[in-house]
C-alpha cells in the first residue's frame, strides 16, 4: 500500500489559499478545505446546527432555518468565549470529515488540507509538510478591503484576530509567496509539484 501524502496549507486572510489549492487540484492533488467543510457541518438538518442553536439562540437562524453567518459572526467577533464554544462545536465535525474524505482518497495521493487557522489550532504537526502562502501587509489589507468591501479599520481587526504573519512563518516548511498575480503563485505551486517527482494530470 502506498502512502497518501499529507500537506497542512494555511495562510492568513485573503493571502490567496484558495488560489494556490485551485493550482494543486489541477495537479492532481486531493483538497480537503476546512471552510467548506464548517460550512457542510451546520447546513439545514444537521446535528451542527442544532448545537449552534442551543448555545447562540435562534436569532443565528435565517427566515427558512438555515445558519445566518453574519449574525453568528455579529456575536462570536471580539467575544473570546463565544468564538471558543463555536469552535468546540465546529472544528470536532470539521476534523472528523476531514478524515473521512483523505480515507476516501486514493492510495499514494497528495491530500492536501486547507485549513486557515492551522497555526491557531496547534495543528503543525499533524502534516508530513506545511505549506503558507505570505503575502505582505499592505497587500492583504487592500485584498481583503477590496474583496468584502470593509472599511479599513474592520480589515485591520479581522488580520489581527489571526495568527500574526511570524508564526504562521516560523511553522512553514514551504512558502510560497503571492504579492504578485496568480501567474506568479502558480508558477511556485507547480515548482513544487515537480520538485517532488510528482508530474501534472494530462490536459
Amino acid at each position: 500500500m502506498t502512502r497518501r501524502e499529507r500537506i497542512g496549507l494555511t495562510g492568513g486572510i485573503a493571502s490567496g489559499k484558495s488560489a494556490a489549492a485551485e493550482v494543486l487540484a489541477g495537479l492532481g492533488a486531493v483538497i480537503v478545505d476546512a471552510d467548506l467543510l464548517a460550512r457542510e457541518v451546520v447546513q439545514l438538518g444537521t446535528p451542527g446546527l442544532a448545537e449552534v442553536v442551543r448555545r447562540f439562540g435562534a436569532g443565528v437562524l435565517t427566515a427558512d432555518g438555515a445558519l445566518d453567518r453574519p449574525a453568528l459572526g455579529r456575536l462570536v467577533f471580539g467575544d473570546e468565549r463565544a468564538r471558543r464554544d463555536l469552535e468546540t462545536i465546529i472544528h470536532p465535525r470539521v476534523r472528523a470529515l476531514a478524515a473521512e474524505r483523505e480515507r476516501a482518497a486514493p492510495e499514494g495521493a497528495v491530500v492536501v488540507h486547507v485549513i486557515p487557522l492551522l497555526v491557531e489550532t496547534g495543528q503543525q504537526d499533524r502534516f508530513d509538510t506545511v505549506v503558507v502562502v505570505d503575502v505582505d501587509p499592505a497587500t492583504q489589507l487592500r485584498r481583503l478591503r477590496g474583496r468584502d468591501g470593509s472599511d479599513e479599520a474592520a480589515a485591520r481587526a479581522r488580520i489581527a484576530a489571526q495568527a500574526s504573519r511570524e508564526e504562521r512563518l516560523a511553522a512553514a516548511d514551504v512558502v510560497w509567496r503571492n504579492d504578485g498575480d496568480r501567474d506568479a503563485l502558480r508558477q511556485q505551486v507547480e515548482a513544487w509539484w515537480s520538485s517532488r517527482g510528482r508530474r501534472p494530470l494530462p490536459k
